[in-house]
C-alpha cells in the first residue's frame, strides 16, 4: 500500500510504501528484506502511527538495485553501506539522468520461454531489440547460422552444470560476442562454473526494467562480478569433548587456569561450527550465511587448537594422538 505525505507547504506530497508493497517492486521476497534491514541497516526507514515502516520511492529503488546486484554475484554484506548512485555505477545503470545509455537499443537472441514475448509486452523497445529468438536452447543451437545479436540471453528455469556446453554452442551458432544466462533454481557450483567462462549469470529478473540493466553490464564485460573464491576449509578438529576434559582437568594443578578456559572456548566454538553445519536456513540469502558462519567458526576453531596444543606442551598436559 502507497500513502501520500505532505513534504510542507507548497511542496508536493511524497509517496510511501509499507513494507510489503516496497519488496515486490523490488522484486524481493518481504522475508528477504526483513532479514536485510535486521542484518544490515540497509535504510533509515520512516515510521506510520502504527509503527510500521515506510519506504520512499528512492529508498525502493536502492532496494531494486541491491537485489539485481545480490543476483548478479555480489554480496549484500558489501552492498548494503553504498549509496544509490553508486549502486547504479556499480550496477551499469549509467547516472540518474541516463545520460549514460547507449544510443540505440541492444540486439538479442533470446533462449527460451516467455522472455522474447515479455519484451516484445513491454515499453522497452527502444532499449532492447529482439532479433532472434527459441522456444528453447537446443533450437538456438542448431540455427542456420549467425544471427545480428549484440548479446545471447539464455533463460532456463533450472540450471545445470550440463547446460554449459550447449550454452556454448548456441553462442558459436549465433555469433553472439557475450552470453547472459537467466535462472530461477540453480546450485551455486553451477553459478560459479558458468562465471568463469565469462558470461553474466543471475536470476530471472522480476520486472523487464532490471533486464536492461543486466544486458548492459553484460555487455560491459568489465562489470561482471569475478568467481566468488572459495575459503580454504578448515582442518578436521584435534580435540573431540573428551581430550578437553582430560586437558581442563589436568590442568586443575596449575596456578594458570588458561587451560580450563581454553577448554570452555573451544567447547564452545565446536559446538557452534556443527550447529551452523545442520542450521536450517528459510532462503537463499540465509543459506550463504550459515555456510560463512559455519567456515568461519571452523577457522577461529583451529587457531583456538593450535593455541591449546602449544599451551599444553609447555605444561606437560596431556594431548590426544594426532590422526594419520
Amino acid at each position: 500500500m502507497a500513502f501520500k505525505k505532505d513534504s510542507g507547504a507548497g511542496a508536493l506530497r511524497e509517496i510511501w510504501y509499507r513494507s510489503g508493497a516496497a519488496a515486490r517492486l523490488a522484486g524481493l521476497p518481504v522475508e528477504t528484506l526483513r532479514v536485510w534491514e535486521r542484518r544490515y541497516g540497509l535504510s533509515d526507514t520512516e515510521r506510520s502511527s502504527r509503527g510500521q515502516r515506510l519506504y520512499s520511492e528512492e529508498q525502493v529503488k536502492r532496494l531494486g538495485l541491491l537485489k539485481q546486484l545480490v543476483d548478479q554475484g555480489h554480496p549484500i554484506g558489501q552492498l548494503a553501506t553504498l549509496s544509490l548512485e553508486q549502486l547504479r555505477a556499480l550496477a551499469g545503470a549509467g547516472s540518474a539522468d541516463g545520460a549514460a545509455a547507449p544510443a540505440g537499443p541492444m540486439r538479442l537472441a533470446v533462449a527460451g520461454i516467455g522472455l522474447a514475448r515479455r519484451i516484445a509486452a513491454s515499453n522497452q523497445q527502444s532499449r532492447l531489440e529482439v532479433v532472434a529468438s527459441w522456444s528453447r536452447l537446443d533450437e538456438a543451437v542448431a540455427t542456420a547460422g549467425p544471427v545480428a545479436a549484440d548479446l545471447l540471453v539464455v533463460e532456463l528455469s533450472e540450471l545445470h552444470e550440463a547446460a554449459i556446453a550447449a550454452i556454448a554452442a548456441a553462442r558459436d551458432a549465433t555469433g553472439s560476442a557475450a552470453v547472459m544466462v537467466l535462472y530461477r533454481f540453480s546450485a551455486s557450483a553451477t553459478i560459479r562454473a558458468l562465471r568463469a567462462q565469462g558470461w553474466l549469470v543471475a536470476r530471472v529478473p522480476a520486472e523487464i526494467g532490471e533486464l536492461v540493466s543486466l544486458c548492459r553490464s553484460a555487455l560491459a564485460g568489465g562489470d561482471l562480478p569475478p568467481p566468488r573464491a572459495e575459503p580454504e576449509a578448515a582442518p578436521a578438529p584435534r580435540f573431540d569433548e573428551h581430550a578437553l576434559a582430560t586437558i581442563s582437568n589436568a590442568g586443575n594443578s596449575l596456578a594458570c587456569e588458561c587451560p580450563r578456559h581454553l577448554a570452555d572456548l573451544l567447547l564452545m566454538v565446536g559446538s557452534f561450527e556443527r550447529y551452523s553445519a545442520q542450521c536450517a536456513s528459510r532462503n537463499e540469502a540465509d543459506r550463504l550465511l550459515h555456510e560463512e558462519l559455519y567456515q568461519a567458526a571452523g577457522r577461529a576453531r583451529a587457531v583456538l587448537e593450535q593455541a591449546m596444543e602449544q599451551l599444553a606442551q609447555a605444561e606437560g598436559l596431556p594431548l590426544p594422538e594426532q590422526k594419520k
